[in-house]
């Protein structure tokens, strides 16, 4: 693109430019040097080179200097509010010692801290806790962000439905009691349960059709849903034009969803040849999570209390899910990433999901799309994010490096120089500046252990 593309004259608002050393719309396009973005109000208007859309004297610049402009980023695949390593010691009294309100501040506070390194968008993924699956509690941190009372990103909320008994039920210990309605089984009470979900504000319907990786005496070829049971979760979510997104571990999981027509399916751990290419042949998002399986994922599950049954499954299929994601990008399946952070690791650390990405084959330009372009696809955001165009929402991150010659530099708080949602400026780190959207270093806040 080396010259300007004006938008439609839809939006108004200051216009305000914004310049930097190298833009990647990632769109495919290769990177512009000398880029000018013209934004009017909370969109992108025109996109150019300094000779190609000057900047107007006495105009409103953000000058981010040598720095690149990529979209603001998206994890399609977190978990805001379960009980993560950052603030507690062992996640199993966490589960009955922290309080709903609590456990809010929390969701804010690693919502917030995932804002501050780029990620202008999240697709919270839910739970299920002691005190029930708390969707009304995510909605309200979603809309506390939109409605500008806390600095945050923008949001979409999932919530839990699923069977008594599947892996989204037995991430709480076996012997817990289920506070509310948490679970349900047979197509009309889950078709009750999702409803349930949606009326609590719910963005997105999370349910299962495999066991997974992360709970106690639980295989991950289980099956956790009938194809019936699934279908009726699916329709439910599409008739309130809401997303259906599918946890499938093993391939028959993965044909039952696309069966159903889910949204997207959530997690690369097995396949085989034929469902990997109908896959591929459906169009079907799909998000790795791969942070959440290595060793260094693993070794913090075991600094906070998790089973070795948990710990040894983890190891087991680590190497199945770099073994799939490989399958899977070589037949081109679309990729969406996604982290699964929540237990593990840090919060604010989703990037290194991209350099796994990298160290397993992918070429820089298409793990970059994975978290702008392809993640808003797949979350059908993409009219208004993921790559950097006219009329597009102005989510701009200004990366101090060049993601495309060392994808590690979106790492870094220091090196992401300034975080913009709807062209309003909310991290600023370029030289003579120190906003930050949370102010605390990791390692400096309390570790809220009751023991």
């Amino acid at each position: 693109m080396s010259s300007s593309h004006a938008a439609p004259a839809a939006e108004t608002g200051p216009t305000v430019y914004v310049t930097g050393a190298k833009l990647i719309d990632c769109t495919g396009a290769d990177p512009i040097v000398d880029p000018v973005i013209e934004l009017r109000g909370r969109r992108i208007h025109a996109i150019g080179t300094r000779a190609s859309l000057p900047v107007p004297p006495g105009a409103e610049v953000i000058d981010c200097g040598g720095a690149t402009l990529i979209p603001g980023m998206i994890d399609c695949h977190i978990h805001t509010m379960m009980f993560n390593c950052l603030t507690f010691h062992n996640f199993r009294v966490a589960q009955w010692e922290i309080t709903p309100e609590l456990q809010q501040m929390y969701g804010v506070f690693h919502a917030q801290l995932c804002f501050d390194m780029g990620f202008t968008t999240l697709r919270d993924m839910g739970l299920a806790g002691s005190r029930g699956l708390l969707v009304a509690e995510a909605c309200a941190i979603r809309d506390a962000f939109y409605a500008g009372i806390l600095e945050g990103p923008r949001m979409m909320v999932a919530a839990f439905t699923a069977i008594t008994g599947s892996h989204l039920d037995l991430i709480q210990p076996r012997a817990a009691l289920r506070v509310g309605f948490q679970s349900a089984d047979g197509p009309w009470e889950l078709r009750k349960l999702a409803r349930t979900n949606l009326l609590a504000g719910c963005d997105v319907i999370k349910t299962c059709a495999s066991g997974g990786g992360g709970t106690d005496k639980e295989e991950p070829d289980i099956r956790n849903m009938t194809q019936e049971e699934l279908d009726a979760v699916v329709d439910e979510a599409h008739a309130f034009h809401k997303l259906a997104a599918v946890h499938c571990f093993t391939p028959a999981a993965q044909r039952m969803a696309m069966d159903a027509g889910a949204d997207t399916l959530e997690h690369m751990v097995f396949h085989d040849d034929a469902t990997v290419d109908r896959i591929c042949d459906v169009g079907v998002y799909v998000t790795p999570t791969l942070s959440h399986r290595t060793d260094h994922a693993i070794e913090l599950r075991r600094q906070q209390g998790t089973s070795m049954f948990v710990i040894n499954k983890m190891k087991s299929i680590q190497q199945n899910c770099f073994e799939t994601f490989q399958k899977m990008y070589g037949t081109g399946v679309n990729i969406a990433m996604g982290t699964d952070m929540g237990f593990d690791p840090e919060m604010g650390t989703n990037a290194r999901e991209l350099e796994i990405y990298v160290n397993l084959g992918m070429k820089p330009m298409h793990a970059l799309q994975t978290c702008t372009r392809n993640a808003a696809r797949a979350l059908k955001l993409d009219r208004d994010l993921g790559t950097l165009e006219a009329g597009k929402l102005a989510d701009i991150v200004a990366v101090n490096g060049d993601p495309l010659a060392d994808i590690r530099c979106l790492q870094s708080k220091p090196n992401i120089q300034l975080v913009m949602k709807e062209g309003r400026v909310y991290a600023d780190r370029r030289p003579g500046h120190t906003r930050n959207v949370v102010n605390a270093e990791p390692g400096t806040w309390k570790i809220m252990d009751y023991l």
